[in-house]
């Protein structure tokens, strides 16, 4: 799935719609399938306050936090995504830690700091050529983190109560419904010029990415510490730099190979046996 995830970045600048427009396309997608297959999906819906937890995940990513990520991606570089994106575990697991009292060991902080480590050698820090990216592309990509922290961590307990697909299928809908209020028009012109090619990658957004994506990282962390299931994420900087070199034809250096391995390394650390103190 991160190999998935990780070809979103390029996606979007191939598809070339307007910020809205790709939002609203992508999660609309993914939520009409999850809503006609309603009734055959397993497990209860969430009710009362865990429905309520649901809609507000909804706004949260669907709406604020994608808005901001494909921005982000637009102003910037699909390459620069893929390697902010490792700042991503460490937002996630510090709002396990907070607020879903989850232990982060000492190999588990190894793995991290491996991992980040790994992630400076891909972007070729120490390079000659190397150069920091605009700014404020980057923080505006980085800021959208909070909001995929946010989806896991309220997510965790409701999974627990309730059925992943449902609960992701309710927060689709909303986010869908206010994207549509905020872009519908521009999104409907934007909708009749697409061609196949485009349509084709938003659907493997909107199906393979979310419906099929969400559900598997929910089934993940539901069974395993949200702290160890985002370690994972590290690999899509290694994904991304493979993509944009055959997708966008970048050329690779040795650093990223060296970079690969580490993170790698902090893979195989992170997710070994943790040491806890009694």
């Amino acid at each position: 799935m991160n190999f998935c995830w990780a070809a979103a970045y390029s996606s979007y600048k191939v598809i070339a719609l307007p910020t809205g427009s790709i939002v609203t396309l992508r999660f609309g997608l993914a939520a009409i399938p999850l809503l006609l297959a309603w009734p055959w999906l397993p497990g209860p819906a969430p009710r009362g306050r865990d429905l309520s937890i649901s809609c507000l995940m909804g706004l949260i990513l669907f709406v604020i936090g994608q808005r901001l990520q494909v921005y982000g991606n637009q102003i910037g570089t699909a390459g620069n995504s893929a390697v902010l994106i490792a700042l991503e575990p460490l937002a996630t697991s510090l709002g396990a830690a907070i607020f879903l009292r989850e232990h982060i060991g000492p190999r588990r902080l190894a793995g991290f700091a491996l991992g980040m480590f790994g992630v400076a050698l891909l972007n070729g820090i120490g390079r000659p050529d190397f150069h920091w990216t605009r700014l404020a592309a980057s923080l505006i990509f980085v800021s959208s983190f909070a909001c995929e922290a946010a989806y896991s961590v309220l997510g965790k307990p409701i999974i627990m109560r309730a059925s992943v697909m449902k609960m992701l299928a309710i927060s689709l809908m909303v986010g869908t419904l206010a994207n549509l209020l905020i872009d519908g028009p521009e999104t409907v012109a934007a909708a009749k010029v697409l061609n196949l090619k485009a349509w084709a990658l938003l659907a493997m957004l909107g199906i393979v990415c979310t419906a099929i994506g969400y559900t598997v990282w929910f089934m993940v962390i539901r069974d395993c510490p949200i702290s160890v299931a985002v370690l994972t994420i590290f690999a899509q900087s290694i994904f991304g730099v493979a993509l944009a070199a055959f997708w966008a034809g970048e050329k690779l250096h040795w650093e990223q190979l060296l970079g690969t391995v580490t993170i790698i390394g902090g893979l195989v650390v992170g997710l070994s046996r943790q040491i806890r103190k009694d």
